[in-house]
């Protein structure tokens, strides 16, 4: 009775760790940073609880959000995106299956990395298209010529995470660049999920939508600003794409029918984000930067890593140890909850991700634990 798209797609080894997690474990294995939401979005949505804002809204989101996300873009990456061209969805989650489901046929094949965030490859399955992996480099970096050997004339889209989950890598200019020429050259869709944009300590993020309009932007508040629980996120598109292929219209229907809007109070929470002081993003990424460094430190004698250069993962390499299960066993079995590379990808056999978005004295116990287990306490 079940439907064959259920049978495809697999449970998250993510939420499945978490659902693990006690107080007496250190977990490293859920994405989600441990910081309060900012007060003034607090304010901002408890203030349109009171007012009554607590209704549906537009489907497509209340224009001063998508104003005010049309104003962002423009600022951050001198894109001119029109807010008829923007969707307020549920999370950036609903972003991404909203431009799948609008794209994706049964039988057509997606190019996703390998490793690649899980979310990809489930919601490939549940259009019923065929995940099309491309194994990146030791480094994590892409060679493009290999995304364009991968091309069929099945192929639809290209998905694409900088920085990365869960690598940490942030793409060059020249693999964006490389990406986009190809998405020109065969008529492709490139679906950029960028919700780390803003947390890197090291390059600088370079969006395709500034090289081809065949582009869907996915984004979210949930790690700029600490806001997982408000679910509140959004996708634009550019005005030729939306002309050519009435795309927006389509992701609506889909939205309609399964989420009807985005939380009315959480938009004027998102809104009040983009609206007000950026300082608390500043101070979240430095602290990021101090995580990140402890756990370069303290893990680069226990396995082959490449520090993060972005988002809040380190991926290293288990194959001294064995495979990323059996290490993620092992490290389970003393209190430290890690995700095994196998869920990223099948090229990531010998890999576990470690998150280090939760706080600064929790990861210090979990690298002594590390430490002692897979070195015996060697300092």
């Amino acid at each position: 009775m079940i439907s064959r798209r259920c049978l495809n797609m697999t449970s998250s080894d993510i939420r499945r760790m978490f659902n693990t997690s006690s107080r007496d474990t250190v977990n490293l294995a859920i994405g989600e940073p441990d910081f309060n939401t900012p007060e003034h979005i607090v304010e901002a949505a408890k203030r349109a609880l009171e007012e009554g804002k607590t209704h549906y809204t537009p489907n497509q989101g209340i224009y001063e959000l998508r104003e005010e996300i049309s104003n962002k873009v423009k600022l951050d990456y001198n894109l001119d995106i029109n807010p008829e061209d923007i969707i307020v969805t549920c999370g950036a989650s609903e972003g991404l299956m909203l431009a799948l489901m609008s794209l994706v046929d049964r039988g057509d094949e997606v190019i996703v990395t390998d490793p690649a965030f899980l979310s990809y490859r489930n919601l490939i399955h549940l259009c019923e298209g065929r995940p099309v992996p491309v194994k990146l480099k030791e480094d994590f970096s892409l060679e493009v010529e290999k995304v364009e050997e991968s091309i069929t004339d099945k192929t639809k889209c290209i998905v694409i995470n900088t920085p990365g989950n869960p690598t940490g890598k942030v793409m060059s200019k020249e693999e964006i660049k490389g990406l986009s020429d190809i998405a020109e050259d065969y008529n492709l869709i490139v679906i950029s999920d960028e919700v780390y944009d803003k947390i890197i300590y090291k390059g600088k993020h370079y969006s395709p939508m500034r090289y081809t309009e065949n582009c869907i932007v996915v984004n979210g508040f949930s790690k700029t600003y600490a806001m997982t629980g408000w679910r509140i996120g959004y996708l634009y598109v550019s005005e030729t794409l939306n002309s050519r292929l009435n795309i927006i219209d389509h992701m609506i229907k889909i939205h309609q029918y399964s989420f009807a809007c985005a939380t009315s109070f959480a938009q004027y929470g998102a809104l009040a984000a983009l609206r007000g002081d950026q300082s608390c993003v500043d101070k979240m990424v430095e602290e990021f930067r101090r995580r990140k460094d402890l756990m370069v430190k303290g893990l680069k004698d226990v396995f082959k890593l490449y520090p993060p250069e972005g988002a809040f993962y380190i991926f290293p390499n288990t194959q001294e140890y064995g495979t990323g299960e059996e290490v993620v066993k092992t490290l389970m079995e003393k209190g430290v909850l890690t995700v095994p590379g196998t869920a990223f990808g099948e090229a990531s056999t010998y890999y576990i991700r470690l998150s280090y978005a939760t706080n600064y004295e929790y990861l210090e116990r979990g690298i002594e634990i590390i430490r002692e287990t897979l070195l015996g306490g060697i300092k």
